[in-house]
């Protein structure tokens, strides 16, 4: 480690969660070095009491050397919020760091979560990106390890046929939940630890995405550039699924899909694939996804997707959309 140079700073972005965060600070900080280690929260203009919470709680706790709290301007989002405090970092020559831990504030940090994600990039000095196990508070495994989007993922995912799943399993999005480390397309954003590098060789998280495939899409431009990306396992995170985002998957909830997701997954795609690609995605997973919910109500087969999922989707599709027109 270079002399005036730290090892980890960890990047928590807040939305009118503080409470959520202080639980999460209370697993962070034992495993961190006081002497190499930081954590900056950046306030996405929450305007409700969060700043007032968490100010208070980094004095009762005497963490003002250690932890930082930033105000942003506005909501920008995932990115917006991550990029305040890491371009700050970046700017900053006096204080580099060696690695960047992206932290949902709805995240308990298990035992040796952050050693064995710091462990794990110093013996693998290749790979650019690397993300924990995600598990419920119950010990349920989420999938947090994934394939990139394309048309055939998007036809497996509207379609959700069993026997033409098969034949697509190559390439549908969510992947087979190992024990061990290996190597993978994207990690979920919710703890994800990224070397300095990666941000000197392919800059910071686009800030046009709101929430969602942010991650996906950062992931695949360092990938582009030649870092690998790999899920591990060792180390374990709690996470509250949607706590901090309000989107729940599965039938735990009935809500409509917000319209910032649509415009993420439209971004992502013509910006890495092209209109073309886009169009015919949007076709596929569109008539796919029709089919499906003709075949879920002559087989009377639950329903768990958001509530006009269909009508929602061309709405905002590339054929519909101000983006598209």
């Amino acid at each position: 480690m270079l002399n005036g140079s730290y090892r980890l700073l960890v990047v928590i972005v807040n939305y009118k969660s503080a409470d959520l965060v202080c639980r999460s600070l209370e697993k962070l900080i034992p495993q961190l070095d006081g002497t190499v280690d930081r954590v900056s929260i950046v306030d996405n203009n929450s305007k409700d009491h969060s700043r007032d919470i968490l100010s208070k709680y980094i004095e009762t706790n005497n963490l003002e050397s250690l932890v930082k709290l930033v105000s942003s301007e506005k909501n920008g989002g995932f990115s917006y919020g991550n990029n305040v405090a890491i371009r700050e970092a970046l700017n900053n020559k006096q204080s580099l760091y060696q690695y960047y831990l992206l932290l949902n504030p709805d995240t308990l940090p298990c035992e040796y979560a952050v050693n064995e994600l710091i462990k794990f990039m110093n013996e693998h000095p290749y790979v650019g990106i690397a993300g924990s196990r995600l598990e419920g508070l119950d010990g349920t495994v989420q999938c947090s390890s994934f394939r990139f989007h394309t048309i055939l993922s998007e036809l497996d995912s509207g379609l959700r046929f069993g026997p033409i799943s098969k034949l697509l399993s190559r390439w549908k999005v969510t992947t087979k939940i190992e024990n061990l480390a290996v190597p993978t397309d994207w990690l979920a954003g919710a703890s994800m630890i990224i070397r300095q590098e990666v941000f000197d060789d392919i800059g910071l998280m686009d800030e046009d995405y709101f929430l969602y495939f942010e991650e996906t899409d950062f992931c695949l431009q360092a990938k582009r550039k030649g870092w690998q990306c790999w899920y591990v396992p060792s180390s374990r995170v709690i996470h509250f699924v949607g706590q901090s985002t309000g989107i729940v998957s599965g039938s735990q909830t009935k809500a409509r899909r917000p319209q910032y997701w649509f415009q993420s997954r439209q971004r992502f795609f013509i910006k890495n694939y092209g209109v073309l690609y886009t169009m015919l995605a949007d076709l596929v997973w569109g008539m796919s996804f029709a089919f499906w919910r003709l075949r879920r109500f002559i087989q009377n087969k639950p329903d768990n997707d958001p509530e006009k999922m269909l009508y929602d989707f061309w709405r905002n599709s590339i054929f519909f959309s101000k983006i598209g027109r």
